[in-house]
């Protein structure tokens, strides 16, 4: 078994933290012409991206609370199992109503990954050092969107859209055997206990009556959501308006996970210096900048497609700041149920980023706009959250390492 501080564990947890962005990633070049493949439109296929997060949202708060009873490794593995089943699934599909089906389920055992990947970060790191790996998580897993583009692109070309799902499989089991063979459980066993339902609803309802828990969430939530728009998006604004090719979309994709790797690096650098507060203030008004100017720019009914790319990835170095930060703050305060309070979040930023990401496509009208204004929205709205619930908070309280 892995040291839980080692390099070793830490990448092996990145990797599962990262079967969300992947499964989303690798997809999106395919989505365009699955609209020819199935007969149907633009928006009945963008269903099959913004379902896969209502599943990833929904399984959360339910994976959370079992995870704090049973322990993080053997939850993560059965969600892992049915990942892998779900994905087989996707590639076997005949018709939009099936993939969507499918997508759906895929989600729910996929969401375990970052949901329980995060809370193992706060049981073995404590809450103000979470911050400084959870940076280098986003970090490394940001590999899987920056890469999976590009690799999606091509088998979708020349292997055809199934593909994508069989690899997706692959890296499941892979996942699978990881937890197996090489990383212990993480939860001490004094906080693994029976929680009535009764009880688990009071937990809840206790963090969204945190101020500090809800605008650390909201913050993540909002800087997720414009990414997500970017997601919901992008391949439709960058393949159909701008006319670039499916292979060479993934490259451009690079260019805003570039911004958001430098964003998570730079976050990992400075938190040893500055709160989480600070970082998320500054990442937030990143955010504000870079999506009013996307907004503008899309406004004049642009035709060069770096005129969306470049706001983005300054746009993406924010959500860098901000998300690792934000999980960390909201994980500070509650290590005896930081599965419930990471799966809270997670259920809360994903069900946002659905929302977000059905509006997109049901707005998209051949230009930009629709998704620009979402992202600008979303800018805005992150900097609001911080200036009315984190401003003039405490930072977090002192970690004990046997609470």
């Amino acid at each position: 078994m892995l040291n839980p501080t080692s390099f070793a564990c830490t990448l092996s947890i990145a990797l599962l933290v990262a079967l969300g962005p992947l499964a989303t990633d690798m997809y999106l070049p395919a989505l365009p012409g699955l609209t020819g493949e199935f007969a149907t439109s633009a928006g009945r296929v963008q269903l099959s991206l913004s379902l896969f997060l209502a599943g990833f949202a929904l399984a959360q708060i339910i994976y959370g609370p079992l995870s704090d009873r049973f322990g993080r490794k053997p939850v993560l593995l059965s969600g892992l199992v049915l990942f892998v089943l779900a994905s087989v699934a996707c590639a076997l599909a005949e018709s939009i109503e099936m993939l969507i089906l499918a997508r759906f389920v895929q989600a729910l055992g996929g969401s375990a990954g970052p949901v329980l990947g995060r809370a193992m970060v706060r049981d073995i790191h404590g809450p103000r050092e979470s911050a400084r790996v959870l940076s280098h998580i986003g970090s490394a897993m940001a590999l899987a969107p920056a890469f999976a583009p590009i690799l999606g692109g091509y088998m979708s070309v020349y292997l055809g859209w199934p593909s994508i799902f069989w690899f997706l499989a692959l890296v499941g089991l892979i996942g699978a055997a990881l937890m197996v063979l090489a990383i212990e459980e993480t939860a001490p066993a004094e906080h693994r206990h029976p929680r009535p339902i009764k009880t688990i609803l009071e937990d809840y309802a206790s963090l969204l009556q945190d101020g500090g828990y809800l605008g650390y969430t909201l913050t993540c939530t909002l800087a997720y959501a414009g990414l997500f728009a970017f997601l919901s998006g992008s391949a439709f604004v960058i393949i159909d308006y701008f006319g670039v090719s499916e292979q060479h979309f993934g490259l451009l994709f690079m260019l805003v996970v570039a911004g958001y790797i430098s964003g998570t690096l730079a976050g990992a650098r400075l938190s040893r210096r500055y709160d989480f507060r600070r970082l998320v203030a500054v990442g937030s008004t990143v955010l504000l900048v870079a999506g009013g100017t996307m907004l503008l720019l899309a406004l004049a009914r642009p035709e060069r497609v770096m005129s969306i790319v470049l706001p983005m990835m300054i746009f993406m170095h924010g959500v860098g700041l901000v998300m690792p930060q934000s999980m960390a703050g909201a994980l500070a305060n509650y290590p005896h149920i930081a599965g419930s309070a990471s799966g809270l979040l997670g259920f809360i930023q994903m069900t946002v980023a659905g929302v977000v990401g059905v509006a997109v496509g049901h707005g998209y009208d051949g230009t930009p706009v629709a998704m620009a204004l979402a992202i600008a929205a979303t800018g805005l709205l992150s900097l609001l959250v911080y200036l009315l619930l984190l401003h003039r908070r405490p930072g977090p309280r002192p970690f004990n390492p046997a609470a």
